[in-house]
């Protein structure tokens, strides 16, 4: 039941042969019905982007008028150029097996490099955590405000963090990374003055956690009081969640756009905040033919999230 509107689950099946080919039957009619498939393309991501496909080509087949894939996490976003000589666009052939299985609408969150929305011949929703993120932190930092400063970990992320610091009026500062060779960080340098300042870094993807855990590091050694992390789909491989139960900083805040591990769940300073309530209404909205840039404003998201934050 979404906000007065009963909608259940299609009864169908995903199963694997011994192989490891997917196999989907769906039980029900589906035919010339607006259909909804909710898949993150996350660890394992070969999987889950083939059963997507699967599921959209099995609905194609059984006659649904329109096909929408809800990609809360988009797999492979993070290879969206040649970075290198004789290197994929992987995120370009991602675009194209979507396309041909049949989805005529993507509806997406927070997507690594929002020129992907290009790659696609096909409309493209790419919602933002900004907003939810900016209700949460009005939430929980409502009686020290003034000393919120937002963080960007790195150069390429300032539109993200400055767009979280317009909504909730906060100051803007920068971790400067130089990389040494991948994976090893050879330096980092604070532009702005965190002194005394509550920091907030704002990033879309954690994965090793690496950069963060020493960014908040670096923070801590510039005078910051205290560094929190806002991050919109907690990867976290590896030794992530070590990382950051071991880390100075006081709370890692991720949504759940990426199933969370019980590593994850279990971890004492990372924090979900929900997206089904954004995509929800986002689905409402494109079912019904009604704006869905409307879901950008915070104010418009309060009343969605109002459960959520006032038994908080």
């Amino acid at each position: 039941m979404h906000r007065g509107m009963a909608v259940n689950l299609i009864d169908a099946r995903v199963e694997r042969f011994n192989d490891g080919e997917i196999f989907v039957e769906v039980y029900e009619n589906v035919r010339g019905e607006d259909m909804y498939m909710i898949q993150s393309t996350s660890n394992p991501a070969n999987d889950n982007l083939m059963e997507l496909l699967i599921i959209a080509d099995a609905l194609r087949r059984s006659s649904a008028a329109r096909i929408t894939a809800v990609i809360p996490y988009f797999g492979y976003a993070r290879q969206d150029r040649r970075s290198k000589a004789r290197t994929p666009i992987t995120a370009k052939l991602v675009a194209n097996m979507l396309v041909e299985a049949g989805i005529e609408r993507i509806l997406t969150l927070d997507l690594h490099a929002t020129q992907i929305q290009g790659f696609f011949d096909i409309p493209v929703d790419n919602l933002y955590a900004a907003p939810v993120f900016a209700l949460d932190v009005l939430h929980h930092f409502k009686d020290n405000l003034d000393d919120v400063m937002v963080v960007s970990p790195d150069v390429g992320g300032v539109a993200r963090a400055r767009d979280l610091a317009q909504r909730i009026g906060a100051p803007l500062s920068i971790v400067d990374k130089r990389r040494g060779k991948p994976g090893e960080i050879a330096e980092m340098t604070v532009i702005g003055d965190v002194k005394d300042r509550t920091c907030i870094i704002v990033d879309d993807i954690v994965d090793t956690a690496g950069t963060l855990c020493k960014a908040a590091e670096v923070l801590i050694e510039n005078g910051a009081a205290e560094v929190h992390s806002y991050i919109t789909h907690g990867v976290l491989s590896g030794p992530a969640v070590e990382r950051v139960s071991n880390s100075v900083m006081k709370n890692l805040v991720i949504t759940d756009t990426i199933e969370p591990a019980e590593a994850v769940q279990g971890a004492p300073n990372i924090r979900i905040v929900p997206t089904a309530p954004m995509f929800a209404q986002a689905i409402l909205n494109t079912w019904s033919g009604t704006s869905v840039s409307s879901l950008f404003d915070h104010a418009a998201l309060g009343p969605i999230y109002e459960g959520h934050y006032n038994g908080h």
